[in-house]
């Protein structure tokens, strides 16, 4: 589904007020928050890396024809089947005509935000193959019908209680008195149910966090294994990938994974960090008979020469979404497409129209913390009001949204009238609202006050503050 204003309003109206995905989100602040402040201080040159892996993003995102290029030779020469998408359409059938040709019946899946955006697994399973996604969190949404609502974490917004509820019903042919109230009971019991799809697949898809130039290698990063067992024990092996995966070498590679996990988990590294390069050789082991990549577009050139190209810098940490107040408040599928949280609310207008998603980046309190932590620094608050900007420009804020914000312009180009009309604002709510300290309603803050009170002015304006710091620090 593509997110439109009238959606995303509806999703948040039912997200505030679900008490299950409340309880849900209610852990982030201990959990990857806290993980990941520990993660960098344990690491003294993490803003360094910072500066590093903004720098080799940029560089490669300035040379990405010669880069996607040379991936593709190296690639090729590998023993590797190259694709080039330009669109969500051509991908799909790049890869369904790719299971038809291996016969496929069953294909496994690792998590991938692309196979996501193109909408792959109803364009196969539309085509009679049966698609199993073996991340357990993806899993999980998978069998509720649901969509990913965090790009590191599909399931973050369900209980563990709903999780063995989901398992009841769906594992008919398991014992109904097993016992199963820990996590680790649910995951054993979810291993074992995967297990037989692993052996019984010909095709596993996998996305990729990395293509590497150098090399023509695709970089995968789990905790699970289960990407590990997805692209080695099918026949087939298809990576989809977008165009600013590639990055120049190896070493690049080793700059920026030193940022993910401790970015995304708050881990020193990813269990599994798996590098692929090309199809089974010879004296393998094991490995897929063939090996195909498809690398999409989709949008992503037309950004190239825009502010929003700092957006595809993007490793897909997570980092952004777990330090936002509003997607803590709100959860990833209130956002209404596949990316959620600031990247997804500077991600999903760029890709699909401002118009589609006008609300999506002022669903934002601006407060900073998303750029704060983003490991490639993409300056997400200033990309979010670039998109604010166009949507003014093509008259899309509601009619009382542009007066009001037009009466504060006219206000602001005049300082004079400005400071006095705040301060008798100021005056005149503190002498209201002094006796309780905060309103619980007010004239044109419904939107505030319906779920927050709205604090008195105590004293004096920031501006006269700052005007007597001022006359303070010249005597």
């Amino acid at each position: 589904m593509k997110p439109t204003t009238e959606s995303f309003k509806q999703n948040v109206r039912v997200a505030l007020h679900d008490p299950q995905l409340q309880r849900a989100l209610a852990g982030l602040p201990t959990g990857l928050v806290a993980n990941r402040a520990a993660a960098r201080a344990r690491l003294p040159e993490f803003e360094d890396l910072r500066d590093i892996g903004r720098d080799i993003k940029d560089h490669t995102l300035a040379h990405l024809d010669l880069y996607l290029e040379e991936y593709e030779r190296k690639a090729t020469a590998a023993g590797a089947h190259v694709h080039w998408a330009a669109t969500a359409a051509e991908a799909r059938e790049i890869i369904l005509q790719i299971c038809r040709d291996a016969d496929a019946k069953v294909v496994t899946k690792g998590k991938s935000m692309i196979s996501e955006e193109i909408g792959l697994n109803a364009a196969l399973e539309s085509a009679g193959i049966e698609v199993v996604e073996t991340d357990l969190g993806e899993y999980l949404v998978q069998i509720r019908g649901e969509t990913p609502s965090h790009i590191i974490a599909p399931a973050i917004h369900l209980t563990q209680e709903q999780v063995e509820a989901d398992f009841r019903r769906l594992h008919k042919n398991l014992p109904p008195d097993r016992v199963l109230t820990e996590p680790a009971q649910l995951v054993g019991e979810a291993r074992q149910v995967l297990r037989e799809k692993f052996l019984a697949a010909d095709v596993g898809i996998t996305g990729a966090n990395f293509l590497v130039a150098e090399t023509g290698s695709s970089v995968i990063v789990t905790n699970e294994g289960n990407g590990d067992l997805t692209q080695s024990l099918a026949r087939v092996h298809v990576v989809v990938a977008s165009i600013e995966k590639v990055v120049p070498t190896r070493e690049d590679v080793s700059a920026i994974l030193r940022l993910l996990a401790r970015s995304a988990t708050g881990q020193e590294f990813s269990t599994y960090t798996t590098f692929s390069t090309g199809p089974r050789r010879p004296d393998d082991p094991d490995g897929p008979q063939a090996y195909h990549v498809v690398i999409l577009d989709n949008g992503r050139s037309e950004m190239l020469g825009t502010a929003f190209r700092e957006a595809l810098r993007c490793i897909r940490c997570g980092a952004c979404m777990n330090h936002c107040p509003v997607y803590g408040a709100i959860g990833g599928h209130a956002y209404g497409w596949v990316y959620p949280g600031p990247i997804g609310s500077v991600l999903t207008p760029s890709l699909i129209g401002v118009k589609q998603a006008a609300d999506l980046p002022n669903a934002s309190t601006f407060c900073g913390r998303c750029e704060q932590v983003c490991p490639m620094k993409i300056p997400l608050p200033k990309l979010m009001r670039h998109h604010r900007e166009a949507d003014f420009e093509l008259g899309g804020p509601s009619l009382p949204y542009r007066i009001g914000l037009r009466t504060w312009a006219w206000f602001a180009q005049r300082p004079k009238l400005y400071h006095m009309a705040a301060r008798l604002a100021a005056a005149a709510l503190g002498a209201f609202g002094r006796r309780r300290g905060a309103f619980r309603r007010l004239p044109f803050a419904g939107d505030w006050t319906r779920h927050r009170d709205f604090p008195a002015p105590q004293g004096r304006t920031f501006q006269q503050l700052w005007a007597e710091h001022k006359a303070g620090a010249l005597r």
